[in-house]
């Protein structure tokens, strides 16, 4: 990357501590470390922000920039780049979140006069509802998944399999979360559940009983036959909640695996969102949903709004007397008042 390492000599934003050729990747490192062990962020999710700065610093090279002396301009053309290429709008978002953790830092860090992400919108669309499932077609994987588990010669995988499967839309859970899950975080019970979340932050999530049962039933039924052939002596593997057939802890990729066979293509992530869908749906006020998601922002769960506002005009055309149809009240009065209970 020789052009990345050499600015423009008009870019507006000045370098209070240029960035050499030699200390380039040394400043990539540094940041690693700070979201990794300051922030607690998992190692997945900065491998993730490693590779996003890499792709904005190669864009930047194009345009004889580098990292510390990026402009707002240089932003809004990058995320015009990833449009143009056919990268979502949800995905350009990430990136733009990353670009505005680093840049925070290197501000805090006085390695740069001016944040170049202040004024940059998020794309437009990026808060569109995901996609969830029809609770006719969740309970149908749920009843097939549970239909496995009853059999009187049941498989230890099959009570598994609905265990996960009663977890990840019972208590919307993400996809990693699951998979890092041990046998202590279990409160079966008081029918609820210690989370690990982004962060390494924890929170209790609640349990209905179709996911305690299953749950249960594996701990007592299933599990043990997995845990008895495991092949790893790592104390910290043996913990694990959910086992393979070998004894060892579950991938994220496996459960993306048994999700998608399981509901025709479906993801733990959609079961997530239809989670929060339904639930949303039902009745259940946002700040709720965001405490059981583990949403660190309320605006990350106002997706769901205009859900919660549709069921709000629902109630009130149903309860409150001024939005009801004419001629629907046998018990009023022809001035409009209420008229007397018998």
């Amino acid at each position: 990357m020789s052009n990345l390492l050499h600015g423009h000599p008009h870019r507006s934003a000045p370098i209070i501590d240029p960035v050499s050729a030699s200390t380039y990747s040394v400043l990539l490192r540094e940041y690693q470390t700070y979201v990794c062990v300051e922030k607690g962020l998992r190692p997945l999710t900065c491998e993730a922000y490693s590779g996003d700065l890499r792709t904005f610093a190669e864009f930047l090279e194009t345009r004889n920039g580098i990292l510390v002396n990026a402009t707002q301009d240089d932003v809004s053309a990058f995320l015009e780049h990833l449009r143009a290429h056919g990268i979502d709008s949800r995905t350009a978002a990430r990136k733009l979140s990353c670009l505005r953790g680093f840049y925070k830092w290197l501000l805090l860090d006085r390695r740069i006069h001016h944040d170049p992400t202040l004024n940059i919108e998020s794309p437009k669309t990026w808060k569109v509802l995901p996609k969830s499932l029809a609770e006719q077609e969740v309970t149908e994987m749920m009843e097939r998944a549970a239909l496995a588990a009853s059999h009187p010669q049941a498989r230890a995988t099959a009570l598994r399999d609905s265990a996960i499967l009663e977890l990840l839309y019972g208590g919307g859970l993400r996809v990693s979360e699951v998979a890092s899950l041990s046998a202590s975080d279990l409160a079966l019970d008081a029918g609820r559940i210690q989370v690990r979340g982004k962060g390494d932050k924890e929170r209790i999530v609640p349990l209905g009983r179709a996911a305690v049962d299953a749950l249960q039933r594996y701990i007592d039924e299933g599990r043990p036959h997995l845990a008895r052939v495991r092949k790893t002596r790592s104390r910290m593997d043996a913990a694990h909640l959910f086992l393979s057939l070998r004894g060892m802890p579950l991938t994220r990729n496996w459960i993306w695996r048994l999700v998608k066979a399981a509901g025709n293509g479906a993801s733990p992530h959609m079961l997530r969102h239809s989670c929060a869908t339904h639930m949303v749906e039902h009745g259940a006020d946002l700040r709720s949903v965001q405490l059981m998601l583990g949403h660190a922002d309320i605006s990350t769960t106002q997706i769901y709004t205009h859900l919660a506002l549709g069921r709000l005009k629902a109630v009130h055309r149903t309860h409150h007397p001024r939005a009801r149809r004419r001629g629907t009240e046998s018990n009023t009065r022809p001035d409009g008042a209420p008229g007397e209970s018998a």
